[in-house]
């Protein structure tokens, strides 16, 4: 080695020795001379000649040219600076010399001379310039002379094919290299058809072939396929290369000509991947010459092995890519003698052969759809006979092939297909040879179609079909099915050919359908003819009425719909709601809905139900009145310690009566509950002289109580003596009433029967707030009544009358109720009429109440302008809007004002009339002028027409009478694009600009002197090489704002062309583009799918027109991911999706956001940035790294600068190899693998078999794989390239106690033979971890690890897997600690046409496949080795360190360290509405009178008058029913709907009434645990007594297991506030659950109790022994009643009990969590049924305080786990035995989907679904090789004696669980302690 290494160290001075002595250097002053000459011939004759300036000093050039045959030299005089000159005096057939010096002073340089080698034939069609071009422009390089380029003049012919290595180890940058190095060796030679051929193949993991020896005739061609030579990429496998171009390269059909010499040259940088050197030996044998060229890292002993001898001239090796140019000319010299010596060998005995060759000028003719000829002109020579081969281009066809004599020129093609296009090839055939093909093509004519189609007499269900008839059919065929239903099969029909009408039956109602019909000839079918119709909806029902609306019943009517109806069906549901209820009814018109909730809008639908179906429903809502209250409750029998209260029942339905009384100057509450057949109640035990409130309400069937209504009365005085006989009695008063309720007043009445009441004094106090002060206003004794005002909108007041005597007022004698004023109603109604182009009339109906005006607001809904308003008088209900913008929507509202303030407002949009033309367009378009035409404008008065061009600016404006409709336009520049704009005047008023754009044709040019011989260059942008492997969905979103403008806009389409036309292939199979354009909101320009080709998405995007607007650069980015990003708008899954945003400005809305979310979901953005765009905003907007992802330029003109970039970023990303995805903060290549298999929060519901369930932490879901899952995806979704040659796989998974012990593959691809190409085998049984795959031979290779790191992942934690796959090791990692690593062979490819799956067992038979259960959390693949030492394993709670991971998703903030930066100052907001009227003040004193003021100004004009009453209109008669019209376009979503048919059984009911108490029994033993009922309202806070005494310690648990490694703690300090965060998260959540739970259980909750959830459970300590009892809280209001108890006799009244002491607050603090305890014995009950709701007990008396306990210890420190505060914790609720079973369907099937079997993105491939059907219990039956198809796993997998017992029923669990174990319950459905914690 060190030999070689001093004999290349050597070899490289020889070399840079050489390069100082063949470089010129200019000698001290020597003048430098030019560089590089080339010649250029244009169309015209002329002649450009070109050079490149010296390095150095110098005053101009001196040139001078002669003609080689002897002409006169000429000499001229270049200036400095100059390095072109044109010569027009030569003749382009005669050959030149060329001598360029460079002067300074009296000196000259040496000459740069070059030869022209005159035209000696046509030049290529290529170089004509295009019509409108440029002549002077440069069409063809002749040639390319340089001083330091060897030229080889040999006048000797060879083939020479290159191989080029194409792995990844060179790159993109140094293959740029190779590809100036390919340049400058083909420049050596005189590369033509007939002269000498090169050919290319490219290698790596596998050879392909650039081009053939006889792709390109010319030297031209050649250097441009080396230029645009794509880069590969992959291994290094030299041998394999040298074998494909042997067997592919040097073939004749190749181009490989027999007698000339073969070179082939190796270009590679490193050893070789397998044997090179039978496949050189084999080469050389052949007759090859080889040459072997090494760059950098080659092996040279491995190039000697392949090059031909003598090493010395045919073996190269460089040091680095960037000197490969030293070693062209000694390359080439070597390589242009050797091809001389052999061709000299060879001419020895080569005998000169008879002319030969293919024949020429084929035609085609007399073409029909069965047959065509084709002729041919004679080949040279004599020719035996012609062979014409023929086959169909589409590749499904034979070949056919048919043979004519030598004489013959034609043949005729027979029994071909129609409309085919055959490829045609027709070779002469001499006597001991084949001649090259003569190639051609031509499609055959169509067969007939049939015309004339005709789809009439449509009904519900039928339709008739005519056409016209067609001569030589055999039949037609009919198919028809409906376009909306995609789940039904097409129809079809065969007729014969006498049968032209056809009825089609038992169709759909109301449903477009497309009838094809086809003409028939035998086997074959004509184009077909598509018609659509849709056949008529079934009569719904009309007039839909409610009346007889009750608070739990309404009655619906209708009328019918028509005579064949079969009965409706009516569903009704809550406005808002889910719960759906349905009533089915026979012919009826009308239908009473019963059990309704009270004060609830409904909305009801009925439908018409029919033989064919349901019509269409017929729906409206409404509202049930309030649940009714008692009525006229009155008091009597008034003692000095009892009265009575009677009431009337309100309804018929009520339940109970609650009733409850309390002193008013406060007190305690009592409340007693009365049955609803009472309608009287004595209260007792009242206090004497003190008035007491009694508030009554009802409690219905269903639970709901009334409000209450109250009542006042006052007891008497226990000394009262009877007054004497001659004393008149006082009554007092009754019969309270308040009523005639307004907005600012009450009117209050009651009756009396005392003669002798002077006055009432009426009280009256606001309850709302503090109360406020009492008012008060005396009546005379006369009257019974009096109207309070002015009062407080919206307000309850409590109300006293007092009677007033002549020895003064009697409280006693008082009597109270409550009234409360209405709301401040608003207007109603609001309507918009007279629209027109600046203005609006606005009406709505007035306030049910006095007002004192109304005030209208207005302004654009896009907010262009500011609010306007106006106020009217009371009585104008109509107002006409003025001086409005045309063609715009304007936001109305309208609001009542009163003295107290004003109402909600009454809001509507109008929008005024467009004032602009239609149907603008061009027409007549010249070079020099064009024309516009239009749809006039009947009430225009005038318009003005403007034409700008938008090259230069220049413009033409005129005006146009109101009638006219067309105008034309005159001097206008040739091949210019124009933009015409159309203004509209109505008077004074115009109209915004409608415009059109247009260019006008290229001025007419003269015929050239000389036909034209080359063709124009294509219009298309080439490809870039970069981007030749791009194959993505890329979205382009631009800036579409005011502050773009026209001109930049023009310039952003410009750089969009430039871009997008530097892809290669659009469409499916490459790179499919979008572009949406944004401002206020987005546009979408195209969608991905709009285009297949390159040219019509040029073209579309040239015809993108300018939006304007403000910048919502987050609304546009949302619009990309929800409307283009869909599989709708053409998205693919596993194509990398790439966003390019293009902004001038900050974005007025949030970016953050959106891309956030885009980028963890995989998106890969671009932010390009100009003018004033916030660069912090685009580095935030782009993906990771910034470097590469962000673009600023200062303007537009500056983006040709990052363009190249661009396009290089862009392509690099879009490739689908490897997309980008975001982890840990940066932008990484790899796939989500969770995301492609449905494992998603989003999606997982749509994938048989898998539910979601808490991972390591609650925030982070897991995804439970259960038994005979058999998740899969195609592998074409998921790696449609297949795997990269390095990865790592990441899997964060956990195994669980019913995993089976055998082994299964976690992840694997399988063939579509079902046989594994790679994957992981996890044996639970042997403890091990298997990784297989295929190497490059296509072997199996596989390598296990059972290390006692790997059996840790078998011990039923979570556990993170890294398995990092490179060319030579396979490596794992668990829980980011290396575990093994073994050496592998580098892989090869693997197919795309099977599938991937998850669990899959190893020892699944045949299709009857199996997989294994287990959690997973996580699953990506990243395409580096280096992933597993960068990952923190963030996920797993024992190696978390916060300060290195990112927040937790869904986490609650445990400490105030984490605030974000403070975000950007919002726009200004606009101005407040305007705010309630305050309550009236007191009245102030009176001040002193001021003294007279001075006469003010005159004051402003008042504002208009009201407006007059709106004219009267009468409606004419009905007009007859029009033509049917043709279909719309889709409408916009209705509103929601009644659900359809009926749905699944519901849950149990309510409970029933609630039954009267019973006798107090004695107390009976303590029942079952029953359901936890209602929470009942919060009592008041008990007193707390102080702690208890510490009980005694109980004995120690059993042992338990050793637990892994627990999650950190946290320091003591912290734990106290974690600990509050945690109980104000868990109640949050808690009192969500709550509600949850009512919901379900149809039990409506007034108030709920809040408890804390407790932290991940201790394993179960031994009981305490039983502490004293508490004390007994206040308590609390009565619950709501329960289901219908057995009558009981009425019980004795029990003696009130002693009322206990009011105990102290206490004040407790939750202490820290303590450590896990020892795991318990498993339980032995489980959870019953809900039992029935228990009757009411009766109230027991107060218990006494109980004695106090001493204070408890302090816990440890606990721990602030994040995840717990908000996250997928499913351990609330346990709803069903079934955890996994989806409701609303049967139990059968675990994992139903709702609603049918919608297509599902994310089903199962290739695996049977579970279940037993006879057919697989009669196949398991049969005897059969267990293991048939897994031979490919490796061998300890499918060895007979693997596991004992019998192959046919075997059943292994673990022995920790009991048979029938399932998901951690046992046999009967008991939970499984689970030993390991969770």
């Amino acid at each position: 080695m060190e030999a070689v290494r001093l004999r290349r160290e050597g070899w490289c001075l020889l070399v840079f020795m050489a390069l100082l002595v063949c470089v010129p250097s200019p000698a001290q002053g020597q003048v430098p001379a030019p560089r590089r000459l080339r010649f250029k011939l244009l169309s015209s004759g002329g002649l450009v000649v070109t050079w490149k300036e010296p390095k150095g000093d110098y005053d101009g050039y001196r040139f001078v040219y002669d003609n080689v045959q002897g002409g006169e030299e000429k000499a001229l005089f270049v200036p400095k600076g100059e390095t072109k000159i044109l010569l027009k005096d030569i003749n382009p057939v005669k050959k030149y010399v060329f001598k360029v010096f460079a002067v300074s002073g009296q000196k000259q340089s040496k000459a740069l001379q070059g030869k022209y080698p005159g035209k000696e034939r046509e030049l290529e069609s290529e170089g004509v310039q295009p019509q409108g071009g440029r002549e002077s422009d440069p069409v063809e390089d002749l040639n390319e002379i340089s001083g330091d380029q060897f030229v080889c003049t040999s006048t000797s012919i060879a083939d020479i094919v290159i191989l080029v290595d194409g792995s990844w180890s060179i790159g993109r940058l140094n293959f740029r290299l190779v590809r100036n190095f390919l340049e400058s060796l083909v420049t050596a030679f005189d590369v033509d058809i007939n002269k000498t051929r090169i050919g290319l193949a490219q290698y790596s993991g596998d050879p392909r072939i650039e081009w053939h020896l006889n792709a390109f005739p010319s030297k031209e061609t050649v250097m441009d396929a080396v230029k645009n030579l794509p880069y590969k990429g992959g291994n290094t496998l030299t041998g394999l290369a040298l074998t494909y171009i042997l067997e592919h390269s040097f073939k004749t059909e190749s181009g490989a000509r027999p007698g000339v010499p073969k070179i082939g040259i190796l270009i590679t940088d490193g050893k070789s991947q397998d044997d090179v050197i039978p496949p050189a030996l084999s080469l050389r044998e052949a007759g090859i010459e080889l040459f072997a060229i090494g760059v950098k890292n080659a092996d040279e002993n491995e190039l000697q092995s392949i090059a031909s001898p003598p090493i010395e001239t045919h073996v190269y090796n460089v040091a680095d890519f960037n000197i490969m140019s030293s070693i062209v000319e000694g390359l080439t010299r070597i390589v242009c003698e050797r091809v001389e010596e052999q061709d000299k060998e060879i001419k020895k005995d080569v005998v000169t052969p008879e002319p030969q060759g293919p024949p020429r000028d084929l035609v085609t003719s007399e073409v029909s759809p069965r047959s065509f000829r084709v002729s041919w002109s004679a080949a040279p020579g004599s020719v035996q006979k012609y062979r014409v081969v023929y086959h169909t281009t589409s590749g499904t066809g034979h070949l056919e092939e048919t043979t004519v004599d030598g004489s013959e020129s034609s043949v005729l093609l027979t029994n071909l297909n129609a409309l085919t296009e055959y490829a045609i090839a027709v070779f002469a055939v001499y006597a001991s040879a084949s001649s090259e093909a003569l190639h051609g093509s031509q499609t055959t004519l169509a067969l007939p179609a049939v015309s004339q189609v005709e789809l009439y007499d449509v009904g519900h269900s039928t339709m008739r079909v005519r056409w016209s008839s067609v001569e030589g059919v055999s039949g037609y065929m009919v198919l028809y099915t409906p376009l909306s239903l995609e789940d039904v099969d097409e129809t079809e029909l065969r007729l014969p050919e006498s049968v032209t009408d056809v009825h089609l039956i038992s169709l759909r109602p109301d449903t477009e359908y497309t009838v094809t019909l086809y003409a028939l000839y035998g086997d074959e079918a004509s184009d077909p003819v598509t018609s659509q119709e849709t056949t008529l909806p079934l009569p719904s029902p009309r007039n839909l009425r409610v009346f007889d609306v009750k608070h739990n019943s309404a009655k619906l009517s209708w009328d019918p719909a028509a005579e064949d109806v079969n009965g409706y069906r009516v569903g009704y549901v809550i406005t808002g709601g889910i719960q759906t209820n349905e009533v089915k009814a026979g012919p009826v018109t009308s239908l009473v809905l019963k059990d309704l909730a009270s004060s609830t809008e409904y909305t009801a639908a009925v439908f018409a139900v029919y033989d064919e179906g349901q019509s269409e429903a017929l729906s409206g809502s409404f509202v049930t009145l309030a649940l009714p209250e008692p009525l006229h409750p009155v008091t009597s029998d008034v003692s000095a310690g009892s009265f009575r209260i009677s009431w009337t029942h309100p309804t018929d339905d009520v339940l109970l009566y609650k009733l409850a009384w309390e002193p008013l100057d406060g007190g305690d509450n009592k409340e007693v509950v009365v049955p609803g057949d009472k309608d009287t109640f004595l209260l007792t035990d009242l206090t004497e002289r003190t008035e007491y409130e009694v508030f009554l309400s009802a409690i219905y069937k269903d639970g709901a109580e009334s409000n209450p209504v109250s009542v006042l009365e006052t007891t008497l005085d226990r000394s009262t003596t009877v007054a004497p006989t001659t004393t008149v009695p006082r009554f007092g008063l009754r019969n309270i009433a308040v009523d005639e309720e307004t907005t600012s007043s009450l009117r209050v009445s009651w009756e009396t029967d005392d003669s002798g009441t002077e006055q009432f004094k009426v009280s009256y106090r606001s309850l709302g707030g503090d109360g406020g002060r009492a008012e008060t206003t005396m009546v005379p004794g006369t009257q019974r009544s009096v109207v309070l005002q002015p009062l407080l909108s919206d307000t309850e007041y409590r109300l006293t009358v007092s009677p007033i005597y002549m020895d003064g007022e009697d409280h006693h004698l008082s009597i109270s109720s409550r009234g409360k004023t209405l709301p401040l109603a608003s207007p109603r109604d609001l309507r918009v009429s007279e629209e027109w182009y600046d203005r609006l009339r606005v009406s709505w109906d007035p306030a049910p109440f006095p007002t004192q005006g109304y005030r209208i607001v207005y302004q654009p809904s896009s907010g262009v302008e500011g609010p306007l308003e106006m106020f009217v008088g009371d009585d104008v209900n109509t107002l006409l809007l003025l001086s409005l913008l045309t063609d715009t929507e304007y936001s109305i509202k309208v609001t009542a004002s009163y003295t107290t303030g004003v109402s909600e407002p009454l809001e509507g949009t109008g929008k005024t009339l467009h004032l602009g033309v239609k149907g603008l367009s061009t027409y007549q378009v010249r070079s020099t002028s064009m024309c516009v035409q239009w749809q006039p404008l009947d009430q225009a008065s005038l318009y003005r027409v403007t034409i700008e061009s938008l090259l230069n600016g220049q413009r033409q404006e005129v005006s146009v009478a109101g009638s006219a409709s067309r105008q034309c336009f005159h001097d206008l520049s040739p091949n210019s694009q124009y933009k015409i704009s159309h203004y509209s005047q109505l008077q004074a008023l115009e109209g915004p600009a409608v415009t059109t754009t247009d260019t006008t044709l290229p001025a007419p040019t003269q015929p050239p002197t000389t036909p034209p011989t080359t063709t124009p260059p294509p219009t298309i942008p080439p490809a870039k090489e970069v981007c030749k492997a791009a194959k993505a969905d890329l979205v382009f979103l631009v800036d579409g704002s005011w502050s773009i403008g026209d001109d930049n806009f023009q310039k952003i389409t410009r750089f969009l062309y430039s871009t997008v036309g530097s892809l290669d292939m659009i469409g499916l199979e490459g790179t499919q583009v979008a572009i949406a354009q944004f401002s206020d909101d987005a546009r979408t320009e195209f969608n991905l799918n709009a285009h297949s080709d390159k040219e019509s998405l040029l073209d579309a995007i040239q015809r993108i027109s300018y939006k304007g607007g403000n910048t919502k650069t987050g609304r546009a980015m949302k619009h990309v991911k929800d409307a283009i990003f869909t599989e709708h708008a053409g998205v693919r899954r596993g194509i990398p999706k790439v966003l390019v945003v293009l902004t001038d400005g900050r974005s007025q809305d949030d970016v953050n956001k959106v891309s956030k979310e885009m980028q963890l979901e995989g998106y890969i953005i671009f932010a390009i940035g100009f003018a004033d765009a916030d660069y912090g905003e685009l580095v935030n907007m782009a993906s990771k790294p910034s470097e590469r992802h962000v673009f600023f330029v200062d303007d537009l003109d500056a983006v040709k600068k990052i363009e190249e970039q661009l396009i290089t970023f862009v392509c690099e990303a879009a490739t689908a190899t490897c997309p980008s995805l975001l982890m840990s903060g940066n932008t990484l290549a790899g796939f989500r693998m969770m995301e492609m298999f449905g494992l998603v929060e989003k999606s997982y519901s749509s994938v048989e078999g898998v539910s979601m369930e808490p991972g390591t932490f609650n925030s982070f879901p897991c995804y439970r794989l259960h038994k005979d899952a058999l998740v899969s995806q195609p592998t074409r979704y998921l790696h449609p390239e297949g795997l990269p040659s390095d990865y790592t796989l990441t899997i964060l998974f956990r195994l669980l106690p019913d995993t089976p012990q055998e082994p299964f593959a976690l992840w694997e691809i399988l063939n579509n033979n079902s046989e594994p190409l790679v994957g992981v085998i996890l044996d639970n049984g042997g403890k091990t971890l298997t990784f297989f795959n295929h190497d490059y031979k296509g072997d199996f290779q596989a390598v296990t690890f059972d290390s006692p790191d790997i059996k840790k992942i078998f011990h039923g934690s979570f556990h993170k897997l890294h398995v990092a796959i490179s060319k030579t090791v396979a490596k794992v990692v668990i829980d980011c600690k290396v575990a093994g690593e073994k050496p592998i062979n580098a892989a090869g490819n693997i197919t795309t046409d099977g599938v991937e799956m998850l669990g899959r067992m190893v020892r699944s038979r045949g299709r009857r496949d199996n997989s294994a259960p287990f959690q997973l959390q996580m699953f990506d693949i990243v395409c580096s080795t280096s992933w597993p030492s960068r990952d923190k394993c963030c996920e797993l709670p024992g190696l978390r360190k916060e300060e290195d991971c990112p927040a937790m998703p869904h986490a609650c903030t445990c400490s105030q360290d984490s605030k974000g930066p403070p975000g950007p100052s919002g726009p200004p907001g606009g101005p407040g509405i305007r705010g309630m009227r305050g309550s009236q003040g007191e009245p102030g004193s009176t001040g002193p009178h001021g003294p007279p003021g001075e006469m003010g100004p005159p004051g402003p004009q008042g504002p208009p008058g009201p407006q007059g009453p709106s004219g009267m209109s009468i409606q004419g008669p009905p007009g007859a029913a029009g033509e049917r019209g043709e279909k719309g376009e889709m409408g916009p979503a209705g509103p929601q709907g009644v659900p359809g048919s009926p749905g699944v059984p519901g849950r149990d009911g309510p409970p029933g009434q609630r039954g009267l108490p019973g006798k107090e029994g004695p107390q009976g033993r303590q029942g079952t645990s029953g359901p936890i009922g209602t929470p009942g309202a919060p009592g008041a806070p008990g007193s707390s007594g102080p702690p208890g005494p510490l009980g005694d310690a109980g004995p120690p648990g059993p042992q338990g297991v050793k637990g892994e490694r627990g999650e950190r703690g946290d320091i003591q300090s912290q734990a106290v506030v974690r600990s509050i965060a945690r109980q104000v998260c868990e109640q949050l959540i808690q009192s969500h659950l709550s509600r949850y739970n009512s919901i379900l259980n149809q039990i409506p909750s007034q108030s709920v109790s809040v408890r804390p959830v407790p932290g991940p459970p201790g394993e179960p300590g031994r009981p305490g022994p039983r502490g004293p009892p508490g004390e007994q809280g206040a308590s609390g209001r009565p619950g709501f009643p329960g289901s219908n108890g057995q009558s009981g006799r009425p019980g004795e009244r029990g003696l009130p009990g002693e009322k206990g002491e009011r105990g102290l607050t206490g004040v407790g603090m939750q202490g820290a969590r303590g450590p896990p305890g020892p795991p318990g014995a498993p339980g032995e009950g489980r959870t019953g049924s809900q039992g029935p709701p228990g009757r009411p007990g009766t109230q027991g008396s107060p218990g006494r305080p109980g004695t106090p306990g001493s204070t408890g210890p302090s816990g440890p420190p606990g721990y602030c786990d994040q995840s717990a505060c908000m996250g997928y914790n499913v351990r609330v609720q346990q709803l069903s035995p079934n955890a996994y079973q989806n409701y609303g369907g049967p139990a059968s099937n675990q994992y139903r989907n709702f609603g049918g079997p919608a297509p599902n993105p994310y089903q199962n491939y290739g695996a049977p679904a579970p279940g037993n059907s006879e057919g697989q219990e009669e196949e398991e039956d049969e005897e059969e090789d267990p293991y048939a198809g897994y031979r490919a796993y490796p061998p300890q997998y499918h060895q007979q004696n693997y596991y004992p017992g019998p192959h046919g029923n075997t059943e292994v669990r673990s022995p920790r669980y009991p048979r029938g174990a399932d998901g951690g319950h046992t046999s009967n459905g008991e939970p499984l302690e689970n030993p390991e914690g969770h």
